[in-house]
Order: C-alpha cells, then structure tokens, then sequence
C-alpha cells in the first residue's frame, strides 16, 4: 500500500560513503543532496580506501542521472520512485542563525533541511544521517531526523549463533554417532524443530555426549570429529565446529564470530594453512579504521611503516602457529617459504582490492568494521574455487558510523543464514587465558 504523505529525504555525506546505492532505497519519496555533500564528497574522490570507492561511485551514478533540471525539479530515479534534486546553499534561516555558525557543513545541510521544510508544509523533511550529533540537532529545532536503516538487523538477539544444544538425547542414539555410520537421521534427534543447513548440533545426556553437523542433502547429523589443524587443536564444540568448516571444501563461505580471545583470528589461519594444497594463494586482509577517526597519512614514517600497526596482529597469529613447530621443522619452514613466494599474503582490506581471487582461500578479520555494502562488494568478487571466511566481533567496533546493527558482519551473518554453501559458527569461550577471559566478562 503506498503511503499517502509525500516525503522528502535529505541525505547526509555519511550516508552516501556508507551505501553509494542508497537513493534507490527511497521508494516513492523525493531524495535531496546539499550542495555541501558534493563538496565533501569531491574530497574523497582520490585514494584507494573503500570510502574513495563510493564516492567516486555515487559521483558517477549521479552524472549520469542528471539533466538541465536537477537543480530545480529534479530528476527521476526511476519507474515508481522520486526524484533526485541538488539544493544549492542558502542564508542561514533566521531560526537557526543564533545556535549555528554558518561555516559547519553540518549545520549548512541542517539549513538546508529546516528551509525545505518550511517551503513545504505539504510533505514531511527528513534528515538521514548516521552521525547521532547531526541528529540531535535536527531534533532540537523540530525535524524529523533518521539513522540509514535499510541495511540493518532487525533484532541482534536472534542473530543465528551456527549451533544448538540438544539436552536429554537418548544415550542409544549418541552412541549410534560414534558407531560405523558416524550419522543418525535429523528426524530421529528432533521431528519437531528443522535444522539449518550446515548448523552444528551439541547432543548431550547424564552420561555421554556428542557432536555434528546438519547435513542438508541426505537430511542427517554427521558425527564432527575434534581435529587439529596445522599444529592448532581446538579447546572447545565451538572451535572444533570452527576447524571443521574451514577445512570442508564443500562450503565456500564461512563467519565466525565472538569475543577477543575465542581464537576467531588463529583458527582461520590454521584452517588456511591446513587447506593450502587445494588453493593457490592465502590471502589475509582486515580493514584499516585510523584510530580517533585520523587518515594514516598523520602516522611517522613510510606506508610500511604507517600499516605495520594495523597488520601486526595478524602476524602475531602466524607466529602463534609457527612456535608450534621447531625450528628444524617442515611445516616452519613452509610458512616461510609461502610468505616469501606471496602464496600467504596478509595486507590491509584495500591492497587486495583489484586482485584477482581465483582458486584463493581469503580471510577478511575485523568484519565488524565494514559496511554491509562492502561485505557484498567483496563477496561478489569470488571466483572460481575461492573460499572466503569473515571474522569478527559485533560488538566491538571501531567505525564511526556502524553500530551493533548496521556492520556488515551481522549483516552477512542475518541474510546468509539457512543458505547450504555458508556456515557460521559464534564462539562464546575465551581461551586467550584466564585473565583475559575475567576482563571480557567483567569489565
């Protein structure tokens, strides 16, 4: 049913550098870009990160829509949407011109949604923003204002953790999961509740318990065996579920999440380098999140030197693995050998952009700290024998403008569930150490 009240969207540049594609989200609705948001946006054009990406996108999507009357009537975005129209600045309203200097973009993309809605009594002005301060000040002077939800999970407290734990399981049946099928029919364990394809199941009784895996096709539980990969052996179900979907080649899209210290990082690494043989390349990326929202360029020295910091905990990982293994020992060395032939690469998220990932298993760590338009770009990329694995922790993110409900990690997690190529495991115990695992918990 369409709505009765025409509405005019007004977007800010974080919008826009957070989804490139957002003015088709608007349905019926008239979007409007502040002159402003072209200027800041013309600020972002160069560089490789992926906010440069979406400006340059959205500039061009732009250039392409416009005509002589996109700075008065707009034009259309489309068979049943609105129209699009830039709104040049103006004189600060004199409502407003006592609280806010003229000189703040903010404030200019403020004016200009305060003008349009006096201007237009008839249609309801929003500003969408997904900075919370821009918001409050919409409010303050009688807005209607709005965080860019489109992509958002609804409810985080049903996001699918990947396994369940059945209690009370007949001892007959467990013991079946360990006898020569290594399977027990789903409908045996629960006839009543249906599985997810490749969702990990814990069955335990009083005296004995067992673990598997939902098995889409044949629609049974395959007993998940608790394996070492290369020299990292799992702690817990949880890391064990982990192990066992990196390494299955028939899944070729895999999340995991959890706290610092669940090990998320270390076992898709090992998972990796246990898997190497069916791929031709490791590659290892995380996105770079300047800290106090500062480009890298203020940070000393080269661009090495200026990533180093972003990188590193990823190297600690391998070496992590690497002190498993004595000096004289192969598989050392052929961590190695592997960095120096650039078959394991671990750089920052935007250096592997343009690379071709064919026959490649790619890990991207912190996840969390990437849109979900990102997570698409990325994935769509995958080519032929390419496996991909996201790690991160939803709630500890160092992006400005993503919470809880809008990173690209719930977002991937929310709408690949139930597919049969994806597995998703949450891991819920510490293992860094008892100190660390007190500090997570408690503070």
């Amino acid at each position: 049913m369409e709505e009765k009240i025409k509405k005019i969207f007004v977007l800010d540049t974080n919008v826009i550098l957070h989804d490139c594609t957002c003015i088709y989200q608007f349905k019926q609705h008239d979007v409007v870009i502040p002159i402003q948001v072209i200027e800041e946006l013309d600020k972002f054009k160069k560089g490789h990160e992926t906010l440069n990406y979406h400006a340059r996108g959205f500039l061009r999507d732009l250039d392409s829509l416009s005509g002589d009357q996109i700075f008065d009537e707009g034009v259309k975005l489309g068979e049943n949407n609105g129209r699009i129209l830039i709104v040049l600045g103006q004189k600060m309203h004199k409502n407003l011109e006592l609280n806010f200097a003229p000189n703040l973009v903010d404030h200019q993309i403020l004016n200009t949604a305060y003008c349009l809605a006096q201007d237009n009594q008839d249609k309801q002005v929003l500003i969408i923003s997904k900075d919370v301060n821009l918001r409050m000040k919409a409010k303050a002077v009688g807005l209607v204002t709005n965080d860019y939800t489109t992509d958002h999970v609804k409810d985080i407290s049903e996001l699918y953790r990947g396994y369940r734990i059945e209690e009370d399981v007949s001892l007959s049946l467990i013991n079946k999961m360990y006898a020569d099928a290594d399977q027990i029919k789903a409908k045996a364990l629960c006839d009543k509740r249906e599985f997810m394809p490749n969702e990990f199941i814990i069955m335990k009784n009083k005296k004995k318990s067992a673990i598997g895996r939902f098995n889409a096709e044949t629609c049974t539980i395959d007993r998940v065996n608790k394996l070492p990969a290369y020299g990292i052996t799992p702690r817990n179900a949880e890391q064990t579920f982990a192990l066992n979907a990196l390494t299955d080649p028939k899944i070729p899209l895999v999340t995991i999440s959890g706290k610092a210290g669940t090990g998320k990082t270390l076992l898709a690494l090992a998972g990796a380098l246990e898997s190497k043989e069916d791929f031709l390349q490791i590659l290892m990326a995380r996105p770079v999140v300047p800290l106090s929202n500062k480009d890298i360029g203020y940070l000393p020295g080269d661009i090495g030197s200026k990533l180093e910091p972003y990188m590193q905990p990823l190297y600690d990982n391998l070496g992590v693995i690497k002190s498993r293994f004595f000096e004289q020992k192969s598989k050392r060395r052929k961590i190695q050998k592997l960095l120096e032939e650039e078959s394991l690469v671990i750089a920052p998220l935007s250096y592997i952009r343009g690379r071709s990932l064919v026959n490649a298993f790619f890990i991207v760590d912190e996840a969390q700290n990437l849109t979900p338009h990102e997570v698409k770009t990325i994935i769509t990329r995958a080519g032929e024998g390419t496996k991909m694995v996201f790690t991160g922790d939803i709630f500890q993110i160092d992006h400005p403008y993503l919470d809880i409900y809008s990173n690209g990690l719930s977002y991937l997690i929310d709408k690949m569930r139930g597919q049969q190529i994806y597995t998703h495991i949450n891991l819920e115990k510490g293992e860094r150490s008892e100190l660390a695992e007190l500090a997570s918990n408690i503070l």
